[in-house]
This record gives C-alpha cells, structure tokens and sequence, in this order.
C-alpha cells in the first residue's frame, strides 16, 4: 500500500485547477451529479460506491494553495477506503479547490486570509454541506474524516450540531486555535466541547514527526476529551509527517477497524 500511496502522490502533488469562480444554485444543478450547493456554494465531489446501505464516508482536506486540484490527491485515497470498508466514500473539494466555487468563501490559503477554518461561518457552511450529503446519500451513519484544517473544522462541527457525525478521524489537526491566534471571531472545538454529544466516536491521529500539527496538540486535546468523558482513541503513525498523514497504512489501518466496530 505505501507504493501505492507513493504513486498516488507522484501523479497528483499539486495539480492545479480551473480558476475558481461565481456559480449560482441553478447553474450547479446544470454541471452534474458530482456537484451539490450547499451553504451557498457548488461544491464538487468524488464519489467511490460502497454496497453497506446507510453509511456514508466524508473526506474532508486541509489548506492548500488556491486552486489546487484537491479531488485529484483524494480521488484515490477514497476508492482505497470504499474498497476496505464496502462503505460509500466521498471526498469533497472546499470553496477555491477543484472547480468547486467561490461564492462566499475563498479558498484557505487565499492571500489575506487567515484561519477561515476557525470561523463560524465557515462551521455553518460545512454543516450545511454535511448534511447536504448526508441527504443525497441517504445516510444515516456517517464518518468524518478531515485533515489538518479539515480536522480542526470537523472537530468544532461536533460541538456546533452534535449528534450530525457519527464518527469523527480527525488526522494532524488543531483543537485550540487560541493558543495560536488571539484574534477574537474564531472558534475551535475547546469553545464547544460540552455541547459535544457522548455518543459521537472520536479517533484521534497524529505524526510522530509532524511539525504543523505536533504530537503534543493532539496529545494535549485528548487528555481533554478523556476528561470530558467523550469516546476517544489515538493512534501515532511512526515517523509520520504531516503531508498526507491521513493516507498512511497507520492511518488506513485504524480508520478500517473504527468502522468494523
């Protein structure tokens, strides 16, 4: 699996895509089914087909430049899990990534943007889209799986609608962004985590060698969720970096046993 991964990534680093642009609900309609609108803007997606009816896996990416082709990294990476878990996998491309819109929201790492995945708007945009999903796919269990920035988000979605995520992967993410960013306005899942609901399960994965996302974050936030009485686990990926964390054996391995569970 590592050479597949290493192919993967080979094929597609930073593939770049169309500029992102202005689309209505109307003309997103118009593009296909691999578009939806949801929280007002046309988001595209990849879906890789699972026959477990009810269930549903969203892949979720963190901040790259504006534009990148992100469907085109984690296009593979769900057939992988659809594969191993019979489960319906899709991944989304964010506001500015793939040919998905920019109507409200740029892309993360648009210039003069900072921590927009620490904003609550954007938390009620991916609310929105989840729950979009979550109807097209006739859902009723579904798993998050974010990283980096798409952690972080996921992680403040289960305090802002709990009960929406079943299960949560959260990969080399961030779970206090005051201790980096002392602006007011943004939020993170330490704001929420009392209106978190007992029931959602969390897994919690880090890089050994992770120098965005150190071990001591995500070491740090599940002492928290431990004491707070959540449902958590974390696992190490040894040697782990933070590029492509998500798509690791380790990571693979554990996300493949939480949905055996």
């Amino acid at each position: 699996m590592k050479r597949l991964f290493l192919i993967i990534t080979t094929l597609v680093l930073l593939s770049l895509s169309a500029q992102a642009e202005k689309i209505n609900h109307e003309e997103c309609l118009e593009k296909g089914e691999n578009y939806l609108f949801a929280g007002g803007e046309c988001i595209q997606y990849f879906t890789s087909k699972g026959d477990r009816e009810g269930y549903l896996n969203i892949l979720v990416h963190g901040t790259w430049p504006d534009g990148t082709n992100t469907l085109g990294r984690y296009s593979p990476f769900a057939e992988i899990l659809s594969f191993n878990t019979d489960i319906t996998t899709v991944a989304v491309a964010l506001p500015g990534y793939s040919n998905s819109s920019t109507n409200n929201f740029t892309a993360l790492a648009h210039e003069g943007v900072k921590n927009l995945a620490a904003k609550e708007e954007y938390i009620h945009f991916l609310s929105d889209l989840v729950k979009e999903l979550k109807y097209r796919f006739e859902a009723q269990t579904v798993t998050y799986i974010g990283h980096s920035a798409g952690a972080m988000m996921g992680a403040t979605l289960t305090g802002f609608e709990p009960n929406l995520i079943n299960n949560a992967v959260l990969v080399g993410g961030r779970y206090n962004i005051h201790e980096e960013d002392k602006a007011t306005g943004l939020v993170s899942i330490v704001d929420v985590i009392d209106e978190v609901s007992k029931d959602t399960k969390f897994l919690l994965i880090y890089g050994e060698k992770d120098k965005i996302s150190p071990a001591k974050v995500t070491k740090n936030f599940y002492e928290l969720a431990s004491k707070k009485g959540l449902d958590v686990k974390i696992v190490e990926v040894k040697n782990g970096v933070h590029l492509d964390l998500d798509m690791t054996d380790t990571s693979v391995e554990a996300i493949i046993n939480l949905l055996e569970e």
